[in-house]
């Protein structure tokens, strides 16, 4: 029996097992396809990292910051992406005991929404991996203060301290000479046969001139993707009127000008 403390309130038990993690368990006794970390703390990742490197077993794991306003990700290839002891936290690589950052009665922040996201996130990645659709991301993190998603992939470290790590990396490298590269499935375009209301499918992009672009009325759009961005409406310019005069009681032919005779004017009046 081999007991590994996976959790603070959790205590996993397996007959055979490494690390906590069953050898066989599908139906037909063949190893998992993934398996998912969704534990509390950096020593149950730790664990689960050994384990799935002494086994060669693909996994993702998934966090939200102490602060709950970001999260993250992960999915870990042993040898190809870098596991959780390639670029650990601060406080894994300090063997910092994580019970001496607790205070007593004070724990960390909990945003049910910033986690439903990052759930969200996981449970999409899982999919796309299992079923094999889409683009199965390496690494997607998310930053509620700015709503920025960034995505990246994270290689390997050679001087990683997890032996079965620097052993799944020779294993890779003997196997691929060159990094795989992620293809994504193209998307077929639906076509229907019968279109009897006539409806036709624009671009979202629409070109501005020049003075829609000056006008202080619009939102000017700074960003990578403006090419989905497209104003609602324009504001026409108003056209200039003499302050002198109240635009709503005088009309636009009684406005003079400073160099007008006193003809000009009998002569205007009298053509009204």
């Amino acid at each position: 029996m081999v007991d590994y403390l996976l959790s603070t309130r959790f205590q996993a038990k397996s007959d055979g097992a490494v690390g906590g993690l069953p050898s066989t368990g599908s139906k037909n006794g063949e190893n998992v396809d993934l398996v998912l970390s969704c534990v509390d703390n950096f020593g149950a990742r730790m664990t689960i990292n050994m384990a799935c490197n002494e086994l060669d077993q693909i996994w993702m794991e998934s966090g939200v910051s102490e602060n709950a306003v970001s999260g993250h990700i992960q999915l870990l290839i042993p040898g190809e992406t870098a596991c959780f002891a390639c670029a650990p936290p601060l406080i894994v690589a300090d063997n910092v005991d994580e019970k001496t950052l607790k205070r007593d009665g004070v724990c960390a922040a909990s945003l049910p929404t910033t986690m439903g996201i990052i759930a969200g996130l996981l449970v999409q990645n899982v999919l796309k991996y299992l079923l094999k659709f889409g683009c199965v991301s390496n690494y997607v993190g998310y930053n509620a203060l700015q709503d920025h998603f960034p995505t990246m992939t994270l290689k390997p470290s050679d001087e990683c301290d997890d032996s079965y790590c620097r052993k799944r990396q020779m294993e890779y490298k003997s196997k691929h000479i060159e990094p795989t590269q992620v293809i994504c499935q193209p998307v077929q375009d639906v076509v229907h046969e019968n279109n009897d209301w006539g409806i036709e499918l624009l671009s979202n992009s629409s070109p501005t001139n020049d003075d829609d672009e000056k006008s202080p009325n619009l939102i000017g759009v700074v960003s990578g993707s403006v090419d989905q961005v497209r104003y609602a409406y324009t504001i026409n310019k108003p056209n200039k009127i003499d302050p002198r005069f109240d635009s709503n009681k005088t009309s636009a032919t009684s406005l003079t000008k400073d160099d007008d005779s006193v003809e000009d004017l009998m002569n205007r009046l009298t053509k009204l």
